[in-house]
């Protein structure tokens, strides 16, 4: 059924977000990086462990010192992207008002999403094997770098005995981990699920290979100013690390339990273009197949949809292609924004931490702005925030796409 006019609309499926944990280059957790997002300040800067120029812009989690908040036993073996996993899923748990000493982590799932594992270990691990050889690679390289290790170890770190697992659909990972997680919460596989995503791909050769792709903006003298969605003079995206993590019940365990629902999660929708390695569908089709699906999923119309959080990563022809596919689905214009204009595109994580500010939006009533846009692209017709926008969000839609073709669309209601 469709939502009515002004009213979120509420379908069988509804799974309800009690908890959010976040670290961005906004800030460490969901508080710091909100305030970061809505005042549209740029996290973009040089980056002194890279070569100056290009590769050397990025958007770093601010003061992040893993020793100091997860100890220095347990940090100096755990790669940066499992890091930002344990301290967003700690600080999600705790937002939602659980216990993990007191739950049933037979019925806790974790479900994570992530492009690229551990490249700052590998990276590492193979400096010391050319220089010193094999028998001096440390015994931890695996079990650090793996992808499938960002989930094992938060569920160590949790107890979560549940479905655990890492999804890769590179810069759609995040989202699609959600996605996943809310589909076991209504197979009933089980009764919490913590799902997100977490990133840490800031490395020499990760970023020589963006840059030899020439997807990265070149503002190398003006950082502030290199992460531009949807503007005309957009040239690129700015890699960013970070985490975010959704806590996920059914929304009647939630009201049993007497939690805070911050938002619902009522649709998703996922698709594959089926078109080229790296470059979006010409006309959008993945794109527009996941959106709709999404829709149809939360059992809602196109106009019921009041905002966007796009994926808006601020290179020339992803921006172009789905600012074609919202004024197609959305004819009535939605305010549209791409927080990458804060923080930079998170990659695999980016889906996951931009899921967590559309609840927030939701939640908040309000639309942060797309930092760096100052002249919309002519031949882009949206309505894109470029301040803070109180606004009333019945239902609101979160694009994530990746390499390969790969979509996912999550769509939230008020609570």
């Amino acid at each position: 059924m469709n939502g009515a006019a002004g009213r979120p609309p509420r379908p069988a499926a509804d799974i309800a977000v009690t908890g959010i944990g976040l670290v961005t280059p906004g800030g460490i957790g969901t508080a710091a990086s909100w305030r970061t997002v809505c005042a549209g300040r740029p996290a973009a800067a040089p980056d002194p462990a890279l070569p100056p120029g290009p590769t050397g812009i990025t958007c770093r989690v601010p003061g992040f010192d893993g020793e100091a908040l997860l100890g220095g036993r347990r940090a100096h073996r755990l790669d940066r992207f499992t890091q930002f996993a344990l301290v967003a899923a700690a600080e999600a748990v705790a937002d939602a008002g659980l216990d993990p000493r007191h739950w049933d982590g037979a019925r806790v799932a974790v479900v994570l999403g992530c492009a690229d594992g551990g490249p700052e270990t590998v990276e590492a691990q193979h400096q010391v094997l050319l220089r010193d050889g094999p028998t001096r690679v440390s015994p931890l390289l695996l079990p650090m770098q793996l992808p499938n290790m960002l989930a094992g170890q938060t569920a160590i770190e949790l107890g979560a005995t549940g479905p655990n697992l890492v999804v890769a659909t590179a810069c759609a990972s995040g989202a699609t981990a959600i996605g996943t997680a809310r589909d076991l919460l209504l197979l009933d596989r089980c009764d919490i699920a913590l799902a997100g995503g977490s990133e840490a791909m800031i490395t020499p050769l990760v970023m020589a290979g963006f840059a030899q792709m020439g997807a990265l903006s070149q503002r190398g003298d003006d950082p502030a100013r290199a992460s531009r969605p949807f503007d005309v003079d957009r040239d690129g995206f700015v890699a960013a690390e970070g985490s975010g993590v959704l806590v996920l019940e059914r929304a009647g365990d939630a009201r049993a339990r007497g939690a805070r629902t911050r938002a619902r999660l009522v649709g998703h929708g996922i698709s594959a273009d089926a078109h080229h390695m790296t470059s979006p569908h010409p006309t959008g089709a993945g794109a527009e197949a996941a959106l709709r699906a999404a829709l149809a999923d939360a059992g809602a119309t196109p106009e019921d949809v009041a905002h966007v959080n796009a994926h808006g990563t601020s290179t020339r022809l992803n921006d172009l292609v789905e600012a074609q596919v919202l004024s197609r689905v959305l004819p009535h214009a939605p305010l549209v924004t791409s927080t990458k204009g804060v923080t930079g595109h998170l990659l695999g994580a980016a889906g996951a931490v931009e899921a967590a500010f559309t609840v927030l939006s939701v939640e908040h009533a309000l639309v942060p702005p797309t930092a760096g846009l100052t002249t919309l692209d002519p031949k882009i017709h949206i309505e894109a925030a470029t301040a803070a926008v109180p606004l009333d969000i019945p239902l609101a839609v979160s694009n994530s796409f990746g390499f390969g073709g790969q979509n996912a669309v999550l769509a939230f209601a008020a609570a």
